[in-house]
């Protein structure tokens, strides 16, 4: 029994022996203290779609990734070599031998579509990673000046696994200058811009942070089908309940045209105005649930069919102004209201159209 322990202790001395050396390899590079700076950069090369009501877009990215570590480092006479450059299985091979930061792209919306590695390392102990995904990814979306807005798609870099005060990421010039939409790249009905690298921390378990970059490329919307699909029925539909007013005519104080007939105008633009409401719902789920120019221009558009709904019924059904201001205060009171009710709806909806484009 005796024998067996020792042996047994042998054997894990021996382990321990050989497993110190690797487990020294692969911890932090810690040589220059810590944390571990982390450059990040990030190229997008593709972008595929850009579901708006999903918030999500697909694009193929390339995320570069540079850090320091000294324990790769060459000697003086191998200082003005070349790096050594890892690809495919050949880069997978050696990163098992080496630290690597534990970045992930924290807003990926299930597995990726492709990934493709690339190595660097120089004989200075600089490592760089280059890394392409083609992924679907989660976004915010503002509806507000819709169809006028500007968006932001984003891909978010963090190290969950490291604390800040172990990993810290980091966006230099150098990455800034990496950092944006490839030549070719391209979105149909927007137009790309630049890329915004920022560091915003993510909150971790007790009180612990970690390490974030949000690269953020800036889309333009292209409204011109938007403006000829949308806004031009929404105008011409605020037309109708006004030709409730303007369709009738008074004669000594006597409305000429029946209030039934008015009012059947004023349903049948109650229900253009209901199927334009649902169409577009229907194609741009997204503008239901937020405050915009064209859930404003709706609102509107009822407004103003119960305005007018509201004129008919006191002015040619029942005459309610004419029995309290007479024949002639009524006259003038429905003069006064047929230029004011629609100078005053057109003027809300120049200014709801005129608050998106700012």
């Amino acid at each position: 029994m005796r024998r067996t322990l020792s042996v047994l202790a042998l054997v894990w001395l021996a382990l321990t022996a050989f497993a110190l050396p690797a487990a020294a390899q692969i911890g932090l590079p810690a040589d220059k203290g810590l944390p571990v700076v982390v450059r990040i950069g990030t190229t997008f090369v593709e972008l595929q779609s850009f579901d708006q009501d999903a918030g999500t877009f697909t694009a193929t990215v390339d995320v570069r990734v540079i850090w320091e570590d000294l324990r790769l480092r060459m000697t003086p006479d191998h200082a003005l070599d070349p790096p050594l450059i890892y690809r495919g299985t050949d880069a997978t091979d050696r990163l098992q031998g080496l630290w690597t930061p534990p970045i992930e792209l924290i807003n990926q919306v299930g597995d990726a579509a492709h990934t493709e590695i690339a190595l660097r390392t120089y004989p200075d102990g600089r490592a760089e990673l280059m890394q392409r995904t083609t992924a679907t990814f989660s976004t915010p979306f503002d509806v507000t000046r819709f169809p006028f807005d500007r968006q932001k798609l984003q891909v978010e870099i963090a190290t969950r696994l490291e604390p800040a005060s172990n990993v810290v990421l980091q966006t230099r010039q150098d990455d800034l200058d990496f950092s944006r939409a490839a030549s070719g790249a391209e979105l149909e009905g927007w137009t790309l811009g630049l890329v915004d690298m920022r560091s915003v921390p993510l909150p971790g378990w007790y009180g612990a942070s970690h390490s974030r970059i949000v690269a953020s490329l800036a889309i333009t919307r292209n409204p011109a089908n938007l403006i000829a699909a949308m806004f031009i029925p929404l105008f011409a539909s605020l037309l109708i309940p006004m030709l409730t007013i303007w369709l009738n005519r008074i004669e000594d104080g006597v409305f000429q045209i029946e209030t039934f007939e008015l009012v059947n105008l004023i349903i049948g633009g109650l229900f253009a105005v209901i199927a334009l409401n649902f169409t577009v719902n229907a194609d741009y789920a997204v503008l239901s649930a937020g405050d915009n120019s064209v859930s404003q221009l709706f609102a509107l558009n009822y407004v103003t069919l119960g305005i007018c709904l509201l004129v008919n019924i006191l002015f040619y059904r029942y005459r309610v102004f004419e029995t309290t201001l007479g024949r002639y205060g009524q006259e003038q009171l429905f003069l006064v209201l047929a230029w004011a009710i629609p100078v005053i709806v057109l003027t809300a909806a120049v200014a709801i159209v005129a608050v998106a484009l700012v």
